[in-house]
């Protein structure tokens, strides 16, 4: 009788171990959306079944373990390069990468475990579920978004990258391709619930939508972009230092010397001299306030052309990751400071008290971490314009480009992607900046240690690329900008502002039906 009541008590908490099984694998289907796969049209029906399975549950605690058990695949799948970092010293921080793999996953399940969850309140009914299940879900990506300084990596709606459908970001943002992705993932389960002629009506309208969002993209793809007025020539140099030697000294100069080299090159027949030269993140082996002849080495080198140079600076007892453009004089002419930093991987909670037991920050290789910068600023490139400098992981958060005084004319990020290793995790940040460029209207050059460098257009289209573990430049013609978009003017305000709107109108919609269904018995 004990273990009946048991049973009795535990069913209604979590479906059986198969649902979830079903549940986390194809959480791992819907991860071949992102980069470098792209696989939208596995992805997109994937997270349709991930829907339907989750609504037919019968307890609200079932769809919320449903949507954990997905959201954990979703991320084993999707983030499994998260054990690179701890790689690059493997005799130090090794034994935490499955730790890290496993914590990560569980915390995009319960990101995921809250948007079912919400969604189930929604109703009790398989249909009235799906669709409170896709907005939680669209919910659930806003507030990953932003809560604890945000993580916006491999949100749903970055599926599209890539394709049509993500010139809509220009309109409303990543968020709003979330949302979009979800509302036609859950079309297959609201219509079964249907009448056969209505549910076929939904199907109909969510993929004439899904079309007209399509051909919506192919149009503005298509549509022409006024050229500048005066061309602005840029070389990236990507000098392939691998992160596990970067630091030691008896590679320190030479990959220096290798970063000389490839910016003295000459250009190919035809190419005109570069007005800029871009080195990545932290690219040299002596802080800015302590160069001795690093300066002026790499102003001969650049043979009268400015550097656009990521580099390490102190003040004092703080140390920061700093974007640095350096004149033909070796003379510092401006400096960008990081200021949105990466919890555990370039500061640490506590730092000072975690450095008596020797934790430190991975990326810092002076002190226990980087301090944040002063905020977000302009470089003033002069006949160059005004440069939105993004250095790595800023690249991944549409909504610090809208904290910049004013309107940059063209977007610059330095990175350092050989954290990431070579499998998905460069190619997910460089699909993000894709992103980035298409929701501002404006085009990005990005440089990488071990790449992948890329121009990329105003569109999101990748102009020119050097790939991955290959040393190198590109030399390459900045392409124009666009007219600023609706998504840069407004930002994610009304798009959450919508998925709140739509989550309390169901919600109460849902509480009258059940009243009244419950006044007629």
């Amino acid at each position: 009788m004990i273990l009946g009541l048991r049973a009795g008590f535990r069913a209604p908490l979590r479906p059986r171990w198969q649902s979830l099984l079903g549940a986390l694998l194809l959480g791992a289907l819907v991860a071949t959306g992102q980069a470098p796969l792209g696989l939208w049209w596995i992805a997109l029906p994937a997270l349709a079944g991930v829907i339907w399975l989750a609504a037919g549950q019968r307890w609200a605690s079932s769809v919320a373990w449903t949507g954990f058990a997905a959201g954990f695949g979703y991320a084993l799948a999707g983030m499994f390069w998260i054990v690179e970092p701890f790689m690059v010293e493997a005799e130090v921080y090794g034994w935490m990468a499955p730790f890290a793999l496993v914590l990560m996953s569980a915390g995009m399940g319960v990101f995921w475990a809250l948007g079912f969850g919400l969604g189930a309140q929604i109703g009790p009914g398989p249909g009235q579920r799906a669709l409170g299940i896709a907005l939680g879900m669209a919910a659930s990506d806003a507030l990953r978004s932003y809560v604890f300084t945000g993580f916006p990596w491999i949100l749903i709606g970055h599926i599209w990258i890539g394709t049509p459908v993500a010139q809509a970001a220009a309109f409303f943002g990543p968020l709003g391709l979330s949302l979009m992705t979800m509302l036609v993932a859950a079309t297959p389960a609201m219509a079964a619930t249907l009448r056969t002629g209505r549910g076929a009506v939904l199907m109909g309208v969510a993929l004439l939508s899904l079309g007209a969002i399509w051909f919506g993209g192919v149009t503005r793809l298509a549509a022409p972009i006024a050229l500048r007025t005066e061309p602005i020539h840029l070389r990236l140099v990507q000098p392939n230092a691998a992160q596990n030697l970067k630091w030691l000294p008896q590679y320190r100069m030479k990959f220096f010397d290798r970063l000389l080299r490839l910016t003295s090159s000459a250009p190919k027949p035809g190419t005109p001299k570069p007005d800029l030269i871009i080195w990545p993140e932290t690219a040299v082996p002596f802080l800015l306030d302590r160069p001795g002849q690093g300066l002026e080495l790499s102003a001969q080198a650049a043979g009268g052309v400015p550097i656009a140079m990521g580099i390490q600076r102190s003040q004092g007892a703080r140390y920061y990751n700093a974007l640095a453009v350096i004149g033909p004089d070796a003379a510092v002419r401006d400096i960008y400071d990081k200021s949105h930093l990466v919890p555990f991987g370039e500061y640490m909670p506590f730092g000072d008290f975690l450095a008596r037991f020797g934790i430190t920050a991975f990326a810092s290789q002076v002190g226990n971490g980087y301090s944040a910068g002063a905020g977000e600023k302009l470089l003033n490139l002069g006949a160059l314009g005004k440069v939105a400098p993004l250095i790595c992981y800023e690249a991944i958060f549409p909504q610090d480009l809208m904290h910049f005084p004013s309107r940059p004319d063209w977007i610059l990020q330095v990175t350092n992607d050989a954290w990431f290793g070579t499998l998905s995790g460069p190619y997910q940040h460089l699909a993000q900046a894709r992103l980035r460029a298409i929701e501002q209207g404006l085009p990005m050059a990005r440089d990488a240690n071990t790449g992948v460098s890329a121009l990329i257009d105003a569109k999101g289209r990748i102009v020119a690329s050097l790939g991955m573990d290959r040393a190198g430049v590109l030399d390459v013609t900045l392409p124009p900008s666009l007219p600023k978009t609706l998504y840069a003017k407004l930002g994610d305000g009304p798009i959450i502002a919508l998925i709140a709107a739509l989550l309390i109108v169901s919600l109460l919609f849902s509480r009258i039906v059940i009243d009244r269904r419950v006044k007629r018995h």
